[in-house]
């Protein structure tokens, strides 16, 4: 997985009833853009995370779209 600052983190639901999640990337503390990244949910709060397989990177351009 590789993100940059200004994208998209979207973490699907993995049980039934919970929503999606989206997060943008405000810093990559890894090497090339790999995890771990400190994020930002749409409620502010911030926090540091290496992201697992239910997650999908929505590069900046493409969130624009």
């Amino acid at each position: 997985m590789e993100a940059q600052k200004g994208d998209r983190l979207l973490m699907h639901g993995r049980i039934v009833g919970q929503h999606d999640r989206v997060a943008e990337v405000v810093e990559v503390l890894g090497e090339s853009g790999t995890p771990p990244y400190r994020v930002r949910f749409q409620d502010g709060h911030e926090t540091i995370m290496s992201p697992g397989p239910d997650t999908v990177v929505q590069h900046e351009k493409m969130a624009d779209d």
